[in-house]
């Protein structure tokens, strides 16, 4: 096990599941106190729209990722604070980018020999260049979450009383909803459009069962995002799968045992 340290792929891969686990237990904590699970979703699939495009054109397909998610996100917001159901706005952008996606990897010539990374994730393709971008989101989002914390709880939690109050919640929303399309584009390339929700939801889900403050649940996040994910990574790399598969499935894991365990202690 110890020799898996001795290669530069796998402490790449490493360095970078440690940045995003904290970049994704901050944004995680956020959508789910907003109730924002499903948004995740609808911009994942929306990102799949920038993908093919990206193929499509000769673009670097990540950056069209990242236009179509920060578009598809803004537009959410746009719509909903237009009387338009929230699920509604989410399904839209969610169908619409699959069906671009779809279409424009089709039309594309030839094999698309990188798609199956970004369904599925491959933790252990990651190079310095992904991890620099890793490291100044990661940096730039904590900074931001440090200058406005009090603000992005009270929006999280209830954005017309913190409107009435005076508050910077237009400004806060927007920069989130930009910060949450990023995150998910990073994300991707670690464990895939598929996998990727369980990233921003299960975490938190563990903290709940200890904490239900904002603050706590984030930080505990953190720690069992980077515990779980330091686990699958060694053990997908041992057994030789997928290394997003076993993340998500000890996270489960840890869950479940979390919740017999607090269970048992209640009776």
């Amino acid at each position: 096990m110890l020799n898996l340290f001795s290669y530069d792929f796998f402490i790449n891969a490493l360095i970078a599941i440690l940045l995003i686990s904290v970049a994704s237990a901050m944004i995680g904590t956020y959508i789910v106190t907003r109730r924002l699970v499903s948004i995740s979703g609808g911009i994942t699939h929306a990102c799949f729209g920038g993908l093919g495009l990206g193929y499509f054109l000769g673009i670097n397909p990540t950056l069209m990722a990242a236009l179509f998610a920060t578009a598809s996100a803004l537009g959410v917001e746009w719509m909903s604070a237009r009387k338009v159901r929230e699920d509604s706005a989410i399904a839209v952008v969610w169908s619409l980018g699959m069906a671009i996606g779809v279409i424009f990897v089709f039309l594309t010539p030839g094999y698309v020999p990188e798609l199956n990374s970004f369904l599925f994730g491959n933790l252990l393709t990651v190079s310095r260049a992904d991890l620099w971008v890793f490291a100044i989101f990661t940096f730039a989002l904590l900074g931001f979450f440090l200058l406005l914390r009090n603000v992005i709880i009270a929006c999280a939690f209830d954005r017309d009383f913190a409107a009435v109050t005076g508050l910077p919640v237009k400004f806060v929303t927007i920069a989130m909803t930009v910060f949450v399309a990023l995150a998910i584009v990073l994300t991707i390339r670690l464990v895939g459009i598929m996998l990727l929700i369980s990233m921003f939801t299960m975490p938190q889900m563990i903290s709940e069962l200890f904490s239900h403050r904002f603050g706590s649940i984030m930080l505990l996040s953190v720690v069992i995002s980077c515990l779980c994910s330091i686990a699958g990574l060694m053990l997908g790399a041992l057994i030789d799968v997928p290394c997003s598969a076993i993340i998500v499935l000890v996270m489960a894991v840890t869950y479940l045992v979390c919740k017999v365990i607090i269970g048992l202690k209640t009776r």
